[in-house]
């Protein structure tokens, strides 16, 4: 089966002058290497294609491909993420991972709490800010949490997104909508300790990879696992440990129950904090988690799992497959 790989790599768009801030979702050609070779290994035949733009050109040229393995994070809207998989879509292409609805649903974070609250998922009370004069509209009680309502990676997050007061609102807000050119989301802060929980399957199929819990450690940055605790050097700032069987399967509940309700497929993570009573609450969910082997949350936790990285990519495969069962077939015609 030949395996068209789409992905943006970070060096390529620093190249043109974007910043590390902008392209920190972007991969690495280690984790592009690693893919590859486990889906060889799978008995797959990958093919690297790259970006949006190469896939265009490819596509545009006659080239197609059984499916594709797509980890393009996209650059520009709030629906980036879901451009490759609506392209995939147009030319019959089946692919890894979610769907463009899911996708563009998940990165916007206030969108996808509507969704999961409307299911009985219990996340923070919240609202979004679209701009600093709106500031004296919350009505909810400090101290809140701000960040980006539609970035990843921890983008946004640093040490004023605990804010405590309106003043320190406004000042937050007034930066993030500088920086990101894009609505704030605040929230009630939950003062708990926080878990990523990891899932591979689809629907009724899926299930919890393992549950890991962050634990700050003396140089850690503000009070939410943000950027500058998940770049380089992490290791002085965070301490990722396997959650206590009570936690673990707490978190794992109410991840599972917010994977179903935004229907995400194959792979991917969810965030999960719990409030000052120890009651678990979703954060935030990644259907386009990173794969970097030993670095990303994913590959960390099946790491701690005793599970491979070409296992990891076997077991999202094996999700794909589930739903594609007429592709060897088709594939092989």
């Amino acid at each position: 089966m030949r395996i068209a790989v789409t992905y943006d790599l970070r060096k390529d768009y620093l190249a043109l002058g974007y910043s590390e801030e902008e392209t920190a979702e972007f991969d690495s050609d280690l984790t592009v290497e690693a893919l590859c070779e486990s889906l060889s290994a799978l008995g797959y035949e990958p093919v690297r294609i790259g970006n949006i733009r190469a896939l265009v050109m490819r596509l545009a040229a006659g080239e197609r491909w059984d499916a594709a393995f797509n980890i393009c994070e996209g650059l520009k809207g709030v629906s980036r993420e879901a451009q490759v998989p609506a392209l995939l879509e147009a030319y019959d292409i089946p692919y890894v991972f979610s769907d463009p609805l899911t996708l563009a649903l998940s990165l916007d974070k206030a969108m996808a709490k509507r969704v999961v609250a409307s299911h009985g998922v219990p996340t923070a009370d919240f609202a979004v800010i679209e701009q600093e004069s709106e500031v004296d509209q919350i009505a909810l009680p400090y101290p809140l949490f701000a960040k980006p309502v539609a970035e990843g990676s921890g983008k946004g997050v640093d040490a004023h997104s605990l804010v405590r007061n309106p003043d320190e609102l406004a000042h937050t807000v007034r930066e993030l909508v500088r920086r990101f050119q894009q609505p704030v989301l605040v929230e009630t802060y939950l003062s708990g300790p926080e878990f990523t929980v990891g899932i591979t399957g689809t629907g009724a199929l899926a299930e919890v990879l393992g549950v890991t819990e962050i634990r700050p450690l003396p140089n850690y940055v503000g009070h939410g696992y943000g950027l500058a605790n998940k770049e380089t050097g992490w290791e002085d700032k965070v301490e990722i440990l396997l959650a206590d069987p009570a936690n673990a399967a707490q978190a794992a509940e109410v991840a599972l129950a917010a994977w179903r309700a935004l229907r995400c497929r194959d792979g991917g993570r969810v965030d999960i904090r719990c409030d000052g009573s120890g009651k678990h609450h979703f954060i935030e969910i990644n259907p386009l988690a990173g794969i970097r082997p030993h670095h990303s949350d994913l590959c960390l936790m099946a790491d701690r799992k005793g599970i491979s990285y070409r296992e990891l990519i076997s077991r999202i495969m094996v999700s794909f497959e589930q739903r594609q069962p007429h592709l060897k077939r088709r594939a092989a015609a």
